[in-house]
């Protein structure tokens, strides 16, 4: 969400003709294929390439195959579920609350934080849900970029697909249980906010 309020502010204020351009570009990870897309984020976070280069030099750890090449890929990947209904709902609000900011002397940055953000607060919480629940079962992209290393980059989606692997049933329905019962948690949540509002 801290990713997507900046960009929203972006796309909201840029030229309209540009806009398809980058709604595209973001949402771009909601129609490729998961392992695509873990595919292209492998390649850019190589050891040998330039962002993973400089984020070894920063950080002294590589970004493929780790815990926090799998928190990038995982924002990455899940950017659009975050921002999309953001811009969606900043579009369906009247002119006239932006315009009605300006006359009164606000900026674009005042009017955007203090008076088009307050106006769809449901549309912040769902996406901030929807994106985390998203987050939560992940697999191809997850397994692309961290593998299934124990302790480190095995999350519960993957841990099924190894318990399935090794015929341990007990176990992969422990792990589809909590996922089962936190994503529909999560979009309970997200409806029940929403019929409150």
């Amino acid at each position: 969400m801290l990713i997507s309020f900046p960009t929203a502010y972006f796309i909201h204020f840029m030229q309209k003709r540009w806009q398809p351009l980058f709604k595209s570009t973001i949402s771009l990870p909601l129609v490729l294929p998961p392992s695509v897309l873990g595919y292209y984020l492998l390649v850019v976070f190589r050891p040998d390439s330039w962002l993973g280069t400089s984020f070894e030099k920063i950080f002294n750890a590589q970004l493929a195959f780790s815990f926090q090449g799998l928190v990038l890929g995982s924002v990455i990947f899940s950017l659009p579920f975050a921002l999309n209904p953001v811009i969606s709902a900043l579009e369906t609000l009247p002119n006239t609350l932006q315009e009605a900011a300006f006359t009164l002397g606000k900026s674009k940055l005042k009017a955007f934080l203090f008076v088009l953000l307050p106006n769809i607060k449901g549309a912040i919480w769902a996406g901030a849900v929807m994106s985390f629940a998203h987050t939560l079962g992940e697999f191809g992209v997850v397994l692309m970029i961290g593998g299934s290393i124990p302790q480190q980059t095995r999350v519960a989606s993957i841990a099924i697909y190894d318990e399935v692997e090794l015929m341990n049933y007990q176990q992969a329905d422990v792990y589809a249980l909590v996922l089962l019962v936190s994503s529909f948690g999560f979009l309970l949540l997200v409806h029940l906010f929403n019929k409150s509002k």
